[in-house]
């Protein structure tokens, strides 16, 4: 949980980037749907926003796939409305969070989940990825942050 809120001027908490992408990695690790109902119930109490959804297949082919998830399930979970610049801050973290795991992953199948937060201004995207190979997997962590 979130541990450096400061008030913001009506009182409510704000929390920094830090902790946005923290609560964006969590949901990406999170095992099971339980699991991320009880992470996004804990996050909403401290006022952070949060979602996950999960992807797979063949990395090139997915990255399209990848980012438009994180569009899709931000704007469904109320994460971000139907602003030009709401769209684009999670379209951009997402596609910077595919950069940094493209170089592990091109060729191959992976599956894994993405985990979105938003408080305030502050927008994160975390991929956890898990590579095929054979049957020797590799995992890889992207993270982007964005300001609307």
């Amino acid at each position: 949980m979130p541990e450096r809120a400061e008030a913001g001027k009506d009182g409510s908490m704000e929390f920094g980037s830090k902790d946005v992408a923290k609560a964006a990695i969590m949901l990406a690790l999170s095992e099971t749907r339980e699991q991320e109902k009880e992470l996004k119930r804990q996050y909403a109490q401290e006022g952070i926003e949060t979602c996950g959804v999960d992807f797979g297949g063949e990395f090139t082919a997915s990255v399209g796939v990848i980012i438009e998830r994180a569009v899709v399930s931000a704007k469904r979970e109320g994460l971000i409305g139907e602003k030009h610049a709401e769209l684009g801050a999670v379209a951009g973290a997402a596609r910077e969070a595919v950069a940094q795991i493209a170089m592990k992953s091109i060729g191959y199948n992976v599956g894994g989940k993405i985990g979105i937060a938003r408080c305030g201004q502050h927008i994160a995207v975390a991929i956890y990825n898990c590579i095929g190979l054979l049957h020797l997997n590799d995992v890889a962590i992207g993270l982007g942050h964005r300001i609307v």
